[in-house]
């Protein structure tokens, strides 16, 4: 087993551009949401890195879905919160747009690697 093997799926990367550009929109938030969304967010969309790394280094196909299942969970909770963040006027409308997109891409990408654990149908015929 490749000790770093997550550090080269596409899904792993596409979260820490979520990480990133949530970093980015949390500068424009008030104050006083620091200690609150912000923090979060922050904590939300790290866990979508977390938890891919940690499910790709398991060894039973069972756990491995679960951590992508949690990387999944906490991509939707930093969805909503940027929506709930727009619609409160932190954000603008083009910025939850561009972490839309982010998240499409990721969700995608978890969906693929999930499904990759699902034993093969095409054997079955």
């Amino acid at each position: 087993m490749e000790v770093f093997g997550y550090r080269r799926l596409i899904a792993y990367e596409k979260a820490k551009e979520i990480v990133k550009h949530t970093y980015k929109l949390l500068k424009k938030f008030p104050a006083d949401e620091r200690y609150a969304m912000c923090d979060q967010l922050r904590r939300a969309s790290i866990s979508i890195t977390s938890n891919i790394a940690e499910g790709i280094n398991r060894f039973s196909v069972k756990d491995k879905s679960h951590f992508i299942e949690m990387a999944f969970g906490s991509l939707m909770e930093v969805s909503s919160q940027f929506e709930i963040a727009e619609e409160l006027g932190f954000i603008t409308a083009e910025d939850k747009l561009s972490m839309d997109k982010l998240v499409d891409e990721e969700a995608r990408l978890l969906s693929g690697l999930l499904n990759s654990y699902k034993p093969s149908t095409a054997s079955k015929h």
